[in-house]
């Protein structure tokens, strides 16, 4: 038997032999990404920026071993695909609950925890809902108040495609988006809407007025935001 897969704790549960693959935080963040699209190691890398190289490697070497994903590599270039393979596309329901769960029992812990302003920004990029938006490019620059580094993004999206970009790529800006990281993920987790949070000033925008409102039906939101927080017993 393989050194990795032996069963440490002395315990047959199978819980256990599951736990003592995906108890972990990276493992899930890496799962997640997996089940958003993100098949490559420089995307993880951006969307799991507190991850270093070393850690994003043994892990995805884990779950190789574990048979939940697969490395491809195409014949002309070195760069590698990992795709989830039957065992791994059978953790999804279970990745979504985890997170479902977190929003219900654990959204104040969430709120208040030290996000990593890179891994929200890419979330924030990839939930913009595109409908929403005119034809054509729309650029909007995010700029985050209470940050001295990491505190810009442009974010450029339209029918097919949003691009996150955190060095000015040189477009005309359309709209211009003024939080601070907490009050922004407030607004991303639903907590509150942009009508109210332009109103109390707790963001800020700045643009053509057709693009300001309409900002509520652009805006980029959680997509558990629906999911509600469980009454206190």
């Amino acid at each position: 038997m393989d050194s990795n897969s032996k069963n440490v704790s002395g315990s047959l549960c199978p819980a256990m032999a599951s736990a003592e693959i995906l108890g972990d935080k990276w493992t899930l963040l890496l799962l997640r990404e997996m089940f958003l699209g993100t098949t490559r190691f420089g995307g993880f890398q951006k969307a799991i920026p507190r991850m270093s190289p070393s850690i994003l490697s043994k892990r995805l070497k884990t779950l190789e071993a574990a048979e939940i994903i697969i490395r491809k590599s195409a014949p002309t270039t070195q760069i590698a695909d990992y795709k989830l393979t039957r065992s791994g596309r059978e953790l999804g329901p279970i990745v979504e609950y985890m997170a479902i769960w977190g929003m219900r029992w654990r959204k104040r812990s969430i709120a208040a925890q030290d996000c990593d302003v890179g891994g929200f920004m890419w979330d924030f990029h990839r939930t913009l809902n595109t409908e929403g938006l005119p034809d054509g490019d729309t650029v909007i620059l995010v700029q985050i108040s209470d940050r001295t580094d990491l505190n810009t993004w442009w974010v450029i999206a339209n029918a097919v495609s949003v691009d996150l970009c955190p060095t000015d790529p040189g477009h005309e800006v359309d709209v211009y988006l003024t939080a601070t990281l907490a009050n922004l993920i407030a607004l991303w987790l639903g907590d509150t809407d942009v009508r109210n949070a332009v109103e109390a000033k707790s963001i800020f925008l700045d643009g053509p007025r057709h693009l300001i409102n309409t900002a509520q039906d652009w805006m980029a939101q959680s997509p558990l935001v629906g999911v509600k927080p469980a009454l206190s017993d």
